[in-house]
């Protein structure tokens, strides 16, 4: 059940801070014992005031839609898609900082949740001191990582950058595509390239639309096209081309078939 802090009638929470301008959190986590713990803790801080603690995800919503606060320090465990949940309430609300609790430090969640938006990560074994410098650094507009998950994330984005400026990965097709292809690139039908093979004309059309995914090509002209581009074939296995087919007229044999 979420909780909120108490407070007296006709005063502003402004007023009840002594007028210190508070870090405000909520605090959002599936144990009640972990929640009061952290009140308790933030309870001694000045500069930090618990707005609201829950449990749940649609909790959570509706706390920081009523009380805004600077922070929240979430346990991811509550929603079914923590980083999906992140962008969700970073919707609601743009200037949030979100704290991510975590059980265990997964290298592809860590670097989801970071892309996503959230402002740190932390174990669930962090220290209370720890904690509360996190919740500081993080409402200042920095972001708090151990060193292992900040190596991590320039691993990940330095991978990313050499992908951008590497040339393309080619894609890699079985020899048995690539004797399809050849079949196709030759204006064979699908009975015949079965013949070649040695398997069904069922089998060759599931090939096909395989190898169509895998390019990125539509009909058997693109696919043609794109491999002679490509020159995927190379010295890849190919259906011996037969008569009824001679190469200078295999690109009108392909269009043919395409219909």
């Amino acid at each position: 059940m979420a909780t909120e802090p108490d407070k007296a009638q006709g005063q502003t929470e402004q007023e009840l801070d002594g007028g210190i301008n508070r870090i405000r959190v909520v605090v959002a986590d599936s144990e009640p014992i972990f929640r009061v713990g952290m009140r308790k803790i933030f309870a001694l801080e000045d500069d930090l005031r618990v707005m609201a603690q829950t449990e749940t995800l649609a909790q959570t919503e509706s706390a920081i839609q009523r009380h805004s606060p600077d922070v929240l320090l979430m346990e991811a465990a509550i929603a079914s898609d923590p980083a999906e949940s992140v962008a969700a309430l970073l919707q609601i609300a743009p200037l949030l900082k979100v704290v991510l609790i975590v059980a265990d430090q997964d290298e592809s969640e860590i670097l989801e949740y970071v892309r996503r938006g959230a402002c740190g990560v932390v174990p669930r074994s962090i220290s209370p001191d720890l904690l509360i410098k996190c919740i500081r650094k993080v409402s200042a507009g920095e972001t708090w990582l151990d060193n292992r998950c900040i190596n991590l994330v320039i691993e990940a984005y330095r991978a990313q950058a050499m992908k951008l400026i590497s040339p393309k990965t080619r894609t890699k097709l079985s020899s048995k595509e690539l004797m399809i292809i050849s079949g196709v690139t030759q204006g064979l039908r699908n009975k015949e390239i079965a013949t070649e093979v040695g398997t069904t004309e069922q089998v060759v059309k599931n090939y096909l639309r395989k190898i169509y995914d895998k390019l990125g090509v539509s009909d058997r002209l693109e696919l043609a096209l794109y491999s002679m581009h490509h020159k995927l074939l190379g010295n890849a296995p190919a259906v011996p081309e037969t008569p009824a087919a001679p190469a200078a007229g295999n690109i009108s044999n392909i269009a043919e078939n395409s219909r």
